[in-house]
């Protein structure tokens, strides 16, 4: 080594006066142990390129897949007032309860067709079975549950194969409640914050707002004197909800910002509201049949604003890159520490 490779730092390569200084004493040796250097240079601000999006938003049509996530809802939870109503001999509750669900599933997959563009799309995802996949389970699920909705409303109508009938109806019943929360899985296995951070509550939430929109439909249509299941599981149904989403907002910290603002901040403040005095009309609407009419149109209207309310708000989320960037830097900054 020559004397040109050795500077006054004793490190080859480094002249005086030329590093930029990285510590708290302008390059000065550390006399004491443990302590480590300090950075001059401040954390980076937040950016992202132009401003543009880090993720790519969901290209679903508004009306077809918050409408898919709506109906599915309705009907999970009617199959289940329908076998209720069937098992403790109130037909004048089973009856519309089946009927509305068939209806509401027929007009979920048929928004679900449109959004994919064609019917062999659905089909095709019905190639292979992958439980990982919220997707791959929930268009099995449908295959199966449909049917049996259809099943049970046809033998209605027709007054006949009655046993084949009630078969249908506890099948359906059976398969209901997971036909009413899978989206809210299929939701949170995405990339969108809004939608990602509400995976431990968003199911919860979803189940209560299906509760609400089949008690709704029930409390419309079914005879007051034969309405009480409707009524009780309104109540349920709204109490689930509207905590359940509250304490979601509180634990997902910033993501929650899009559900606060905008479109989807009007839509849900509608369906609090909606939801809240729908409630209150079925716990005290009695034999009361325009009491239940409205009440059922609150609660049906309140179950709507809130699905379309959580779906434009993840859209919100996925168009501004801070939800992706700043909780993700969080997190590492967690694990950090």
């Amino acid at each position: 080594m020559s004397e040109s490779d050795v500077t006054g730092d004793g490190v080859r390569g480094v002249r005086p006066g030329r590093q930029a200084p990285t510590g708290a004493g302008g390059g000065r040796r550390r006399h004491r142990r443990g302590r480590g250097e300090q950075p001059m240079v401040p954390d980076a601000a937040f950016s992202s390129y132009y401003g543009k999006p880090v993720l790519k938003k969901p290209t679903w049509k508004p009306l077809d897949i918050a409408g898919y996530l709506y109906l599915g809802g309705l009907a999970g939870a009617s199959s289940l007032l329908a076998a209720g109503g069937q098992v403790t001999g109130r037909p004048g509750l089973a009856a519309p309860a089946k009927l509305g669900a068939a209806g509401a599933i027929s007009l979920s997959l048929a928004a679900l067709v449109h959004d994919l563009g064609r019917p062999a799309r659905f089909l095709n995802m019905l190639r292979v079975f992958k439980p990982t996949s919220p997707m791959s389970v929930g268009s099995w699920l449908l295959a199966g549950y449909a049917p049996l909705t259809l099943t049970a409303a046809a033998t209605e109508v027709a007054g006949r194969y009655r046993l084949l009938g009630s078969a249908a109806t506890v099948a359906s019943a059976v398969l209901g409640p997971a036909v009413a929360t899978y989206t809210a899985v299929l939701l949170s296995d995405t990339a969108v914050p809004s939608w990602h951070e509400g995976h431990r509550e968003l199911p919860f939430v979803f189940a209560g707002s299906a509760a609400t929109a089949a008690s709704g439909l029930a409390l419309a249509t079914a005879p007051p004197a034969q309405a009480g299941p409707a009524r009780r599981l309104a109540v349920l149904g709204a109490a689930l909800e509207l905590g359940a989403f509250r304490v979601m907002k509180r634990r997902m910290g910033l993501t929650a910002e899009p559900f606060e603002q905008g479109r989807p901040h009007l839509l849900l403040r509608a369906a609090e509201a909606l939801t809240a005095g729908g409630a209150a009309l079925a716990l005290c609407c009695g034999r009361d049949r325009r009491l239940a009419l409205a009440a059922g149109a609150a609660l049906l209207t309140g179950s709507a604003a809130l699905r379309f309310g959580v779906f434009h708000a993840g859209v919100a989320s996925a168009e501004d890159p801070k939800y992706t960037v700043v909780p993700q830097r969080e997190r590492l900054e967690r694990r950090g520490r």
